[in-house]
């Protein structure tokens, strides 16, 4: 048996999930009443990320807030610019691939049930409550604002303490790492269980009839993801960005596709964050934060949902309007996290800068969760792989800085001694 798992763990974790993959729609197509019982390893599956992604973004940032040397300088402001000014300009494309490309609805049902924010006040209210929620709440409800916070707080809490007490922290920080990398290890599997039932339950021609909606929605994110994204990267390093864009796509947005949480594959991040030789004070937060704060995808899928809703109600959109739903669509997906539903429940939010109604808007959101079989796991991969892109261009730009400065220092210096 353990041969056997040996020989499983040797095989790229890519090929285990495509596998798991064309299994899941050959049984769903073929045998769906038979094969039933398999969608118990999907629930399994998202069941086990929900449950340890919480704990491991806590004590992540916990460790590393408290082990992190005074004095010692971070590229966090860089990181974190990067982080808002990519989730803005995802928005902002998504809005003129929408004016290019409109997109008609179909109007269903299926939001019943959920509730939407009534305001932008309403969201920021809720960001900020999430904040100083009850660590244990926040723990048990998977709030990760909260959750982030309370572990800033801490560590810095802890930074004074004794180093036995931050070698016992960093010994569970790594052992729910590992945990994690178990359960990943197993998403052929639930991969497998999900894909079959998202097939057998919807079958494929619910998704070949929203075929124009995804191809905007999987565009935007293509583009934000190989046009938008290298430009930032090549304004930080000066150098060809696409090597590093297609390293961290395929590295860390194929597992985040499959796995379809970016908390969930953080660890798959730090990985590729020590394969690349960042610094650790710097990646162990930028990497969750940005799986609470960095939201490309998401303002993709707020502003193409909401401009598909105006566009099948004949609704006219004036340039300033369209800037505002792409400011609106930013914000709101950084606090994404912070709302019940996520970033599907802030479309009627953004549907009322346009005066459709909250019935009209909620029949959105249930085409949203029809479609977000793909459109969520390319928002995640999209997400996740951008955490990981901006935390190295940050690093990168770091270092090209330093060697101007060394080489400047080297020329005055032999200026000097001529």
């Amino acid at each position: 048996m353990k041969k056997l798992f040996n020989k499983w763990d040797h095989i790229s974790l890519v090929k285990r999930i495509i596998m798991g993959l064309i299994i899941g729609v050959v049984l769903a197509v073929t045998i769906p009443d038979i094969a039933q019982p398999i969608t118990i390893l999907g629930s399994l599956f998202v069941g086990a990320l929900k449950g340890i992604a919480p704990l491991l973004v806590f004590f992540l940032v916990m460790t590393a807030i408290s082990q992190h040397k005074s004095g010692h300088k971070t590229n966090m402001k860089t990181i974190i610019v990067l982080y808002l000014l990519g989730t803005f300009l995802s928005g902002l494309v998504a809005v003129s691939a929408s004016f290019m490309f409109p997109v008609n609805l179909t109007l269903v049902t299926g939001a019943e049930g959920f509730s939407a924010p009534s305001g932008i006040g309403e969201v920021l209210k809720t960001l900020l409550l999430n904040l100083v929620d009850n660590p244990i709440n926040a723990l048990a409800s998977a709030n990760y604002l909260g959750i982030l916070a309370w572990a800033l707080v801490l560590g810095l809490a802890l930074k004074n303490t004794q180093d036995t007490t931050k070698t016992m922290m960093k010994n569970v920080s790594d052992a729910v790492s590992k945990v994690v990398r178990w359960i990943i290890s197993f998403a052929p599997f639930g991969i497998m269980g999900l894909v079959f039932d998202a097939i057998a339950t919807s079958g494929l021609s619910t998704l070949v009839s929203y075929g124009n909606l995804l191809l905007v929605l999987i565009g935007c994110m293509c583009f934000v993801a190989l046009v938008v994204n290298p430009i930032l990267v090549f304004g930080c390093t000066h150098q060809n960005p696409y090597p590093l864009v297609f390293k961290c796509l395929k590295d860390s947005g194929i597992t985040a596709f499959f796995t379809r949480s970016s908390a969930a594959n953080i660890p798959v991040n730090i990985e590729l964050c020590e394969e690349l030789n960042l610094d650790k004070d710097t990646y162990t937060v930028s990497i969750p934060l940005g799986a609470t704060i960095n939201m490309a995808g998401a303002a993709v899928t707020i502003s193409v949902m909401t401009l598909a809703a105006v566009h099948t109600l004949g609704i006219q959109v004036d340039i300033p309007t369209a800037i505002i739903l792409s400011v609106l669509s930013a914000v709101c997906a950084c606090g994404a996290s912070g709302v019940a539903g996520g970033s599907l429940l802030i479309i009627p939010l953004a549907c009322s800068l346009f005066g459709i109604p909250s019935e009209i808007a909620m029949q959105v959101v249930g085409v949203g969760f029809v479609v977000g079989v793909l459109q969520d796991s390319c928002e995640t991969a999209l997400n996740s792989s951008t955490d990981l892109l901006f935390t190295a261009s940050a690093e990168y730009m770091k270092i090209r800085k330093e060697g101007q400065k060394n080489t400047k220092r080297q020329l005055s210096l032999e200026k000097n001694s001529i």
